[in-house]
C-alpha cells in the first residue's frame, strides 16, 4: 500500500496535524482550541499559497 501525495496535499496534511497540536497545546477552553486550530490551519494554507505565488514569480 502506498500513498502518493502532491506537494500541496502534503502541506495541507502537515497543516492539519500541526494546527490540531497547536490548538490543543496553546489554548485552555475547547472553544478557544477549535478557533485557534482553525486560525492556524488557515494561516498555514494561506502561507502555502503565498509561497507558491512567490516561487512562480521568481521562476519567471
Amino acid at each position: 500500500m502506498s500513498i502518493n501525495l502532491s506537494h500541496f496535499s502534503a502541506a495541507v496534511v502537515f497543516a492539519l496535524f500541526t494546527s490540531i497540536v497547536f490548538g490543543i497545546t496553546q489554548r485552555n477552553s475547547t472553544r478557544d482550541q477549535i478557533r485557534y486550530g482553525l486560525y492556524c490551519f488557515a494561516m498555514f494554507v494561506g502561507g502555502v499559497f503565498v509561497a507558491g505565488w512567490l516561487m512562480a514569480l521568481i521562476r519567471r
